[in-house]
């Protein structure tokens, strides 16, 4: 018997979920995606205030409660500030989102210390961390931690060598994670390849599809979708989800013709 579209609307009602970048691009289309489906949200940023109160709002109008709360998650006091916080707002943690991330070229010439240390704190360093924060609370509510890696961790970009590492130890995070939180908490991640948005450069999506097979670009809605089933898949747990149109399969789109 399949479930009513009612029904799956509210998969995840009475839970609550974090989720870290959420005032843009894909941590705000998942943030939604989350309300929709019926839990209350956490709308976590940085600086991005303007854009993290129209969240809110989003959120309100769907039914759902939601409270955004600024944090620089390269500090480890913020970050257990802002779940202190979290917690004192709704009184549990379900789910936890880390989308947060940086996306900074460095070839193995122009890296710089500063760079290098950017993109492992923002995307290696922080998600530990949120995850450390999160843990009590998730593992009285036997909860989910998302993670965002990315091809880049997969295939390895020469023109991103700190970004590349970054999110290559994403993918080893989940899986020590998945085991040290077992059997209480969940800890998957996915790993998108492209994905465009509205105001993206169009040369992305025309390079990108040159080298997937399925010749298109990721949409928003396809990271949404996937985290929602990570959420809900109750028998996975260290799994990395990969994204991309077929592009990890190493050849040129063309040579699947």
């Amino acid at each position: 018997m399949t479930e009513s579209a009612a029904q799956k609307r509210e998969s995840l009602a009475g839970k609550a979920a974090l989720v870290t970048g959420a005032a843009k691009r894909l941590g705000h289309t998942v943030a939604l995606r989350l309300a929709e489906e019926g839990a209350d949200v956490i709308v976590h940023y940085r600086s991005s205030q303007p854009e993290a109160q129209d969240a809110v709002k989003e959120i309100e109008k769907l039914g759902r409660r939601a409270v955004a709360i600024p944090a620089n998650l390269g500090e480890v006091a913020e970050i257990k500030r802002l779940f202190d916080e979290a917690g004192k707002h709704f009184g549990r943690l379900d789910i936890l989102v880390n989308s947060a991330a940086s996306f900074l070229p460095g070839s193995m010439i122009s890296t710089t210390e500063e760079i290098w240390d950017a993109a492992l704190d923002t995307n290696l360093r922080a998600p530990f961390f949120c995850a450390q924060a999160a843990a009590p609370w998730l593992r009285r509510s036997r909860g989910v931690i998302i993670n965002f890696a990315d091809a880049g961790g997969l295939l390895g970009w020469p023109g991103y060598i700190p970004h590349s590492v970054s999110k290559a130890g994403v993918v080893m995070l989940t899986k020590v994670l998945a085991k040290a939180l077992a059997p209480e908490v969940r800890v998957n991640a996915i790993a998108p390849g492209t994905i465009t948005m509205e105001g993206d450069p169009p040369e992305w999506e025309r390079d990108f599809i040159k080298l997937a097979p399925l010749r298109r670009t990721g949409k928003p809605s396809d990271i949404a979708d996937a985290v929602l089933y990570l959420i809900c898949a109750e028998f996975m747990t260290g799994h990395v989800l990969v994204l991309d149109g077929g592009r990890n399969l190493g050849s040129p789109a063309s040579e699947f013709h």
